[in-house]
């Protein structure tokens, strides 16, 4: 099988999802576990080489990590000629594909449709809304995009927040209902998600990457976390070294602070707010440093890796959700004398082209 092959010629699996081909959220129901996990490898493979990074002896791992399912969905509401639809894109259009239930979605969402259908149906005048819902240990986090509700409409908002036993109900990050404080576990902390921020698509894919990650700086003195977010990978670290914690995401980094400081028994982590795109971290900052994980948005860290290639950590940890990227950074790291010694597809995104990865480069 080429990695040039396109995925609509893998085919050998049924779709499940009754949706599938109309809804653009999955591309891939069509093609079997075994032809989705080779031809993801032999794409990851091929953008590395092609950056003249040699893979590691064993070559590239694959874990699946879809567990219960996605635990964030962002659908959209929309009305057409008086008629509300809700639900995912579709397909290669800018129509809605309205849906009645998402089977990837963890238990927890598959109403999630008819909760966003509820609240639209009270929202008053609107183009379109955008719905990010999320399952915390607390219940449904949603927030809301693309409404300016009058008064009256808000009230009824908020009251449908608690028909639909809503932790916490948001508009455009303003909070409207707050019933309980949406919370995550990581590791041992429990961290207060803000409005809209960035959190790993399934639950197993995030403990798949920190377990990793964990391994990868096992014995590190000290360890940079790196576009550290609400602190995945810097609260489960801090369960054995300090941490250096860096993300230009003000209420990212502040629930990394109260989770940190609220947490019994972890090493100090300390946590600043930095746009890393421009300002990356340099070798005098990180001379103190044994290991660094960096976990940039999809278009990389092109900046910081450069920064990296010129320092002296021991290990560096990439986790990466596109693998042009990747390559790129990979590429930089390998030309300033890091070695590629483990790369691994935690796929958390099984029915879609989508490749999250791991990689661990040594000096």
């Amino acid at each position: 099988m080429s990695a040039t092959m396109l995925p609509d010629d893998l085919a050998g699996a049924e779709p499940f999802c009754p949706h599938y081909g109309t809804c653009g959220g999955c591309q891939l129901q069509h093609v079997s576990d075994d032809a989705a996990r080779r031809w993801k490898i032999e794409r990851l493979a091929q953008a590395v080489s092609a950056r003249g990074v040699p893979l590691p002896g064993d070559g590239i791992a694959y874990v699946p990590a879809e567990g219960e399912g996605r635990r964030r969905l962002t659908l959209h509401a929309r009305r057409d000629r008086g008629t509300l639809a809700v639900g995912y894109m579709a397909a290669r259009s800018h129509r809605i594909a309205a849906i009645e239930a998402c089977p990837v979605a963890v238990p927890a969402l598959r109403e999630a449709p008819a909760i966003v259908a509820a609240l639209a149906s009270l929202a008053g005048r609107f183009k379109a809304i955008d719905a990010q819902l999320t399952a915390t240990a607390t219940g449904i986090d949603c927030d809301l995009r693309g409404l300016e509700p009058a008064p009256e409409q808000r009230a009824a908002l908020a009251s449908a927040a608690d028909r639909h036993d809503l932790a916490r109900l948001t508009l455009d990050g303003e909070p409207l209902a707050l019933r309980r404080p949406p919370v995550v576990r990581m590791g041992r902390a429990a961290v207060v998600l803000p409005p809209q921020s960035f959190l790993q698509a399934t639950e197993q894919g995030e403990i798949e990457l920190a377990r990793r990650v964990s391994a990868a700086c096992d014995g590190a003195r000290r360890v940079a976390d790196l576009f550290c977010g609400v602190g995945p990978f810097a609260l489960r670290l801090a369960e054995t070294a300090p941490v250096l914690a860096h993300d230009a995401d003000a209420a990212a980094i502040q629930a990394l602070r109260q989770a940190a400081a609220t947490t019994p028994g972890l090493k100090p982590v300390t946590v600043q707010p930095r746009d890393l795109f421009r300002h990356p971290l340099g070798p005098q900052e990180l001379q103190a440093v044994d290991a660094v994980v960096f976990d940039p948005p999809r278009q990389g860290a092109e900046a910081q890796a450069r920064a990296l290639a010129r320092s002296r950590p021991r290990s560096i940890i990439a986790i990466s959700c596109d693998a042009r990227s990747f390559a790129r950074d990979a590429g930089i790291l390998h030309d300033g004398g890091f070695k590629l010694t483990s790369l691994t597809i935690v796929d958390q995104f099984r029915w879609t082209t989508h490749i999250e990865s791991v990689a661990v480069f040594r000096r």
